[in-house]
């Protein structure tokens, strides 16, 4: 067995396979309850699943992994010979998952290091990225987190959704709001911000909001070396032009990737969702 620092994360980092494959990265579903059935994010339950119960109004709540499952996790990381580990996830403010790493931290049979990232989706993944890229190059639990920190600390992520309503109805966004962009019929631009997602713009049609968002996003990458992550629910088309516009604006580009975020993520922003993020190098 090798020994090494490990990195884990949940499946709301929405990492590419091949990436969270080549630094090993450990994932943690999250889960959607639909129909009364509980299914863990990334195996039991596909977006088209999701978008076509949101679309019939059927209800879906979501559901942070148990510490016994985290805890299991630790244990297997363990065995393939972790002598430390270092657990990355979304925002506290969006989820108990980091909550439930730490209850199950305190008994893993390593060290165990749990950082509430602030972050979510890319935003996420990319801290988990650069927390492996320290380990592999020999770096201590201690010397991943700082890394990871700092990686979130200057990644931003900004968001269109067609509507607030799912994001009222999940509690992730005040009623009030979510009731003033509908009486005004505005396309809300919203971030993450704090750990917390706050309004950012409010547009009037989702065309110009896109348009803002591409604005946004090529104003917060300057010109340094930054990768972006374009993410959407149902939105394919609107994501890839979206890309291939940052492509040609952003002039420190690295990596660019464009992904559907899964079925939590989808359960509470709905259908048409466009996200980015930027996270400098």
């Amino acid at each position: 067995m090798s020994r090494h620092v490990a990195i884990v994360t949940d499946s709301t980092a929405y990492l590419p396979p091949r990436m969270r494959e080549r630094h090993g990265i450990t994932s943690v579903p999250l889960t959607v309850v639909l129909g009364g059935r509980a299914l863990d994010e990334g195996t039991e339950i596909s977006t088209r699943s999701l978008v076509q119960a949101l679309q019939k109004r059927r209800s879906v709540t979501t559901s942070r992994p148990s510490p016994q499952l985290f805890a299991e996790t630790y244990r297997k990381v363990a065995a393939s010979g972790a002598t430390g580990i270092v657990s990355l996830h979304l925002s506290g403010e969006l989820s108990g998952t980091y909550d439930a790493a730490v209850c199950a931290a305190r008994e893993a049979p390593v060290p165990v290091r749990v950082v509430d990232t602030g972050m979510v989706a890319m935003a996420l993944g990319f801290c988990a990225v650069t927390a492996a890229e320290t380990a592999e190059s020999g770096g201590t639990v201690d010397e991943a987190v700082t890394a990871a920190e700092k990686r979130a600390a200057g990644t931003a992520a900004y968001f269109y959704v067609d509507t607030l309503d799912y994001l009222r109805r999940g509690g992730r966004i005040g009623t009030a709001q979510a009731l003033l962009g509908s009486a005004l019929a505005v396309k809300p631009l919203l971030q993450l911000e704090g750990g917390r997602i706050e309004p950012l713009e409010k547009v009037r049609t989702a065309s110009k909001a896109i348009a803002r968002l591409e604005e946004i996003v090529a104003e917060r990458a300057g010109g340094a070396a930054v990768d972006v992550a374009v993410h959407h629910l149902a939105a394919a088309d609107r994501a890839s032009a979206l890309a291939e516009r940052l492509r040609a604006r952003v002039p420190g580009l690295a990596d660019l990737h464009v992904s559907e975020v899964g079925a939590v993520i989808g359960a509470h922003t709905g259908p048409g969702l466009l996200g980015v993020v930027v996270s400098p190098r």
